[in-house]
């Protein structure tokens, strides 16, 4: 039987087609929330736009690492953007994992406005294999000879799901990824929608796959400095906390596109994950401005007991406790007695800083945020 082509084996490569109808709406929906975006981030204080920054670079951490099966230690990121972006110096040493894709980040938010170069892609992967000792190639594109093949199931008969370029043509490869991408980011260059160089950008990357290991989060780092160059600001957006979540549906539509040029299909996932990252960043916005005013109307009739109780409460971002804060919780969190708590709790609802649902032991609390 005659092998069907790899994408990067046609003689469309790598000309990329879609039809520009079918993202239209996507396009047209970013551009608004973007307007949205930026108007909200306009009306928020120094110390929240500094926390959004901290949690948008900390979940994306996290999260493009868990894509890859590596689940990394939340704190010790935090701290290892903190660092980075020289809003904190901490004396501990970092884990390399957790220190090397922080710095990753920050460097990307940093440098969002500067053309993509292999230097900065070589530096990437330096920070993000730091420690490592399994690789041949760091800092480098790769050098084996083997195919670079994606494949699953057993050893012996394995399933190739995409086998990359070989190693030999990686920098020609490369060449012609870079020049496309700062030729198609020049501010005058409107031939290309936002949405639709942003999929394309990761799409066009990932399929060339030039690292030995690291090319999804070099991949979707690289998405968003596209994002970012489109709408001239860094993008803080959670695009891999939404490609974790539906991680099936990344590689499924990456899979069904491999042995082609025409990326409709790709682009409209693409395009949907970057409004739903979106989504999320207001959302993260709206929150910290409800947590700004919370605390000017409570901190003041709060003693630090419930300061810190409400602070940890606080921490779990928009979405809260799961399960609502339990007068259990509460005691433990204070480090404080069951009737001190109590008497704490039914403080805080006379304030009007928490409701309860619930009763006797079933009964959990929740923070009033809105001003009613």
């Amino acid at each position: 039987m005659g092998h069907q082509k790899w994408n990067w084996q046609t003689k469309e490569w790598p000309h990329f087609t879609f039809k520009k109808e079918a993202i239209e709406a996507l396009e047209r929906n970013f551009l608004q929330k973007n307007g949205v975006a930026l108007g909200a981030f306009k009306h928020i204080k120094q110390e929240e736009k500094d926390q959004l920054l901290i949690q948008i670079l900390s979940d994306e951490a996290l999260k493009t690492s868990e894509i890859e099966g590596e689940f990394l230690n939340i704190a010790s990121i935090q701290e290892s953007i903190k660092k980075n972006l020289g809003l904190e110096s901490t004396k501990r040493k970092l884990p390399p994992a957790e220190f090397g894709v922080s710095e990753m980040m920050v460097d990307l938010y940093k440098t969002y406005n500067q053309p993509l170069s292999h230097k900065q892609m070589f530096q990437w992967h330096n920070m993000l294999t730091s420690g490592r000792r399994d690789l041949v190639d760091t800092g480098r594109y790769r050098t084996h000879e083997d195919p670079m093949q994606i494949v699953s199931g057993r050893l012996d008969r394995p399933t190739v799901h995409f086998e990359a370029p070989p190693s030999k043509v990686i920098r020609s490869e490369m060449d012609e990824f870079v020049i496309w991408f700062n030729t198609v980011h020049t501010i005058d260059n409107k031939s290309i929608s936002p949405l639709a160089k942003a999929g394309i950008a990761h799409f066009y990357f990932v399929t060339i796959h030039p690292f030995e290991d690291g090319n999804g989060r070099i991949g979707r780092a690289i998405a968003e400095k596209s994002i970012s160059q489109s709408i001239q600001r860094p993008a803080l957006i959670s695009l891999s906390q939404m490609i974790e979540a539906k991680k099936k549906e990344y590689y499924g539509t990456l899979e069904k596109h491999n042995r082609k040029c025409e990326l409709t299909d790709w682009l409209v996932y693409f395009g949907q994950t970057i409004l739903d990252a979106q989504e999320n960043t207001l959302k993260v916005i709206d929150f910290l401005i409800q947590k700004a005013h919370y605390f000017d109307r409570f901190s003041n009739q709060m003693n630090k007991r419930q300061l810190k109780v409400i602070r940890r409460v606080f921490e779990e971002g928009h979405t809260g406790f799961k399960g609502g804060l339990s007068a259990d919780n509460y005691t433990r969190i204070a480090g404080t007695s069951a009737s001190t708590a109590t008497r704490d709790l039914k403080h805080l609802i006379d304030i009007g800083a928490l409701y309860k649902t619930g009763a006797l032991k079933g009964t959990r609390y929740y923070l009033q945020l809105s001003e009613n």
